[in-house]
């Protein structure tokens, strides 16, 4: 199992990592529209962010874990308790649903 803490703070590209050849930063950055809804949980999840973490999901789940925990989403203000819950409110039904993240199980 991968230590998804330690991974999403190596931050470069690369392979081996969660995000595998992508770069920590270029996975954070392509869920910029899931900014306001990592925020707050009260917040509605733009279309164009399920759209984004359905697709990280599908390619390399671990990835979504390590943006959460990573350094980048800590200077974006991103609570990961809250970001944690964005697949289950974008209904996204192959998300691995129980599996940890840290300190945050994926409901």
């Amino acid at each position: 199992m991968i230590n998804v803490e330690a991974a999403g703070r190596r931050g470069g590209g690369r392979g081996g990592s969660a995000c595998g050849k992508t770069p920590i930063g270029a996975a954070a950055a392509s869920l910029s529209p899931c900014l306001s809804a990592a925020r707050n949980a009260r917040a509605a999840v733009p279309p164009a962010c399920c759209s984004k973490v359905g697709g990280l999901i599908k390619a390399a789940p671990k990835c979504l874990c390590a943006v959460l925990l990573s350094p980048l989403a800590k200077q974006a203000g991103i609570n990961p308790g809250v970001a944690i819950t964005i697949p289950k409110r974008c209904n996204i039904r192959n998300r691995p649903a129980g599996k940890k993240c840290g300190g945050f199980t994926l409901p």
